[in-house]
This record gives structure tokens, C-alpha cells and sequence, in this order.
């Protein structure tokens, strides 16, 4: 535990360190191709600095912030655009937050948004509170002689439930030191309505407001000068937008399993992204005349979610033994938390 510890400390002190050649060097370059190729390196070095993390805990969060968000983010500003290209520009500590974290700022914090925010906070509080008691809750059921099947459906609730309070505890602190109030990266998605609600304004909020400017803007722009009509025009983006996001997963997952693709995650995506472009289709040549009650439409939806999940998206963690590894961690991670408290007390 020591070893990987001091290898993550190592990893983000190197990606703090390129970030601030990037704030400093490389937008003094004008923007496009010139100053992508001076940011070019430092993709490179994100893509190969995970390689040395064995941690699924840490080696995870490591690839999506770096290999995936913070490259996007760079891309984007190399052409002046996204969340690092603002006027007036950002300061280095707000650039390099925005650029390594998660994170995408509402406002700044003054009195009238903490008195309007207070009650809706202590909601908030609340709702983490009650699912980090269900993260721990389903980490014991591990321990138990239970069906396949129920294993499985747990550790969908453990992949949701750990990623949503991963990049929580990464956005909230971050907030703080900033005077930020920081948009919250999910937006309970076992609630959406429709596939389109489930991805575009529920689950991973942060991926979807990296892939519209990198990748849905662009390919609508392109199906407008195609002359494609209103009825079809945001298939292409959309599809594109899933087809990408399943790449990217696909790579994520070689980080943690360090086994060739399979592609099955990648035909999830692409499984969505078809049955949410069809769904924006009918939806518009409908034209609001034929509604699903919110009920039925809520199941169907996070139901499809769940099955397709359970089919393409878990088998090829689950395969090499990732889910396995998480458990274990959680024991290892205790007992070094542990040892470190006797350790100072002593």
C-alpha cells in the first residue's frame, strides 16, 4: 500500500507540474495546431503515467481524470475552447483544479448563494450520507454466501454508488478552496425517464459537458452543412458521442484488467447510442402528442440500463477479476488506516 501511495503522490505531482507548463508556456502560443503540438506531450505523458498504478481504487480515477477528462480539456484549449479557455483567464491553482479534476463551477459562493443553497446542502449531506451507508452495506453482502445473480446486482449498485461519492469527495473540497459552488456529477439517475435524460442530464454529468464541445458539436455542425433535416440531424452527434465514449471506456478498462479488448463494453455504448438517437427521433416526429406515464418510462429505462449493463458492460471486469480486487482493497485500505492511526498514537 505504501509503494502505490507513493507512486499516485508521484503520478500527480508530475500532472500538476505539466499543467502549470501548459498555463504558463503553452497558452503563450497562439491557438490551434501550434499550440497543440506543445500540448501534445503532455497527452502522452497522462496516457502513459497510469501504467505504473495497480490500485483499482486508485489506478481507476487516475485514467478518467487524466487519460480522458484532463486530454479533452487540453485539446479544447489548445483551440481556445472549454473550461480552461475563460475570460478573464483563470489563476494557476483554478486552471490546474479545472484542468486534473472533475469538477465545473456554477457560480462563486458569495452570502445570497449560501443562504439560497443551505437547505438544499443539508438535502445533499443527507443523500451522501444515506449512500455511503449503502456502499458499506453492500460491501459486507460480499462476505455472504449469496446467488451470482444478487452479487451481480450489488456490485452494479457499487460501481453507480462508488463512482458518484469518488468524484464528490474529489469536487466538494475543491469547491471550498476555491469559492466555487461546484455542479454535482450526477444527478440521481435512477430517476431519469428516457435514455436521453439518463445520459445527457443525469449520469456522469462532467463526461457529458467534456464530449459535447469535443465531439456531439462538432459532428452537428457537420450534419447541418450535410443538409441532413430536423427530423435526423442529432442521430449522427449523438451516435458519435456514444461511439467515443465507448473507446474510452474500452481504455479504462484495459488500465484496470491489462488484457486486450473485447469490445464489449464498447457495443454497450454503441447500443445506447443507437437507442437514444432512435429515441430523439421519435420523440421528435411525435411531437409530444404520445407520453409514457413517468412510471413506466422510468423502469423501462433504468431497466434497459441495468440488463444491457449486466450483458456488455460488467462481464469483462467481472472476467478478469476487478470486482474481486475492489473487495479486497477496501480490507488492505483498513488495515493501512489502521496501522497508521496505531502508529500515531503510540
Amino acid at each position: 500500500m505504501n509503494s502505490e501511495i507513493n507512486k499516485f503522490v508521484k503520478i500527480w505531482m508530475t500532472a500538476i507540474s505539466c499543467i502549470c507548463y501548459c498555463y504558463y508556456i503553452s497558452a503563450r502560443f497562439p491557438k490551434g495546431i501550434l499550440r497543440l503540438l506543445t500540448i501534445f506531450p503532455i497527452i502522452y505523458l497522462f496516457i502513459i503515467l497510469p501504467f505504473s498504478l495497480s490500485s483499482v481504487h486508485l489506478g481507476g480515477p487516475t485514467v478518467f481524470y487524466l487519460v480522458w477528462l484532463s486530454s479533452f480539456k487540453l485539446i479544447l484549449f489548445s483551440f481556445d475552447n472549454g473550461p480552461l479557455s475563460t475570460t478573464p483567464p483563470l489563476s494557476l491553482l483554478h486552471f490546474t483544479c479545472v484542468a486534473l479534476l472533475p469538477i465545473k463551477s456554477k457560480h462563486p459562493l458569495n452570502k445570497t448563494t449560501t443562504s439560497f443553497s443551505s437547505t438544499s446542502q443539508l438535502k445533499k449531506s443527507t443523500l451522501v450520507a444515506v449512500k455511503v451507508l449503502l456502499l458499506v452495506m453492500i460491501i459486507y453482502a460480499y462476505k455472504q454466501d449469496l446467488h451470482p445473480h444478487v452479487i451481480l446486482c450489488l456490485y452494479c449498485c457499487h460501481v453507480y454508488l462508488g463512482t458518484e461519492l469518488v468524484l464528490a469527495i474529489t469536487g466538494f473540497p475543491v469547491g471550498a478552496i476555491l469559492g466555487l459552488e461546484i455542479e454535482p456529477q450526477f444527478n440521481e439517475p435512477y430517476l431519469a425517464t428516457s435514455l436521453q435524460d439518463f445520459w445527457g442530464r443525469r449520469w456522469n454529468l462532467m463526461v457529458t459537458s467534456i464530449l459535447r464541445p469535443t465531439i456531439y458539436n462538432p459532428v452537428l455542425n457537420l450534419s447541418t452543412r450535410c443538409g441532413l433535416g430536423p427530423l435526423w440531424i442529432r442521430a449522427p452527434p449523438t451516435f458519435a458521442t456514444f461511439l467515443v465514449s465507448g473507446l474510452m471506456h474500452e481504455l479504462i478498462f484495459y488500465y484496470l484488467t491489462r488484457v486486450g479488448p473485447t469490445w464489449e463494453v464498447t457495443w454497450f455504448f454503441v447500443l445506447h447510442g443507437v437507442s437514444t438517437a432512435a429515441e430523439v427521433v421519435v420523440k421528435k416526429a411525435a411531437d409530444g402528442k404520445y407520453r409514457l406515464h413517468r412510471a413506466a418510462s422510468g423502469i423501462m429505462t433504468v431497466g434497459f440500463v441495468a440488463v444491457t449493463g449486466v450483458w456488455l458492460f460488467f462481464p469483462q471486469l467481472i472476467r478478469n477479476g476487478v470486482d474481486q480486487r475492489a473487495i479486497e482493497e477496501y480490507a488492505i485500505l483498513a488495515d493501512f488506516a489502521r496501522d497508521k492511526f496505531m502508529f500515531f498514537t503510540t
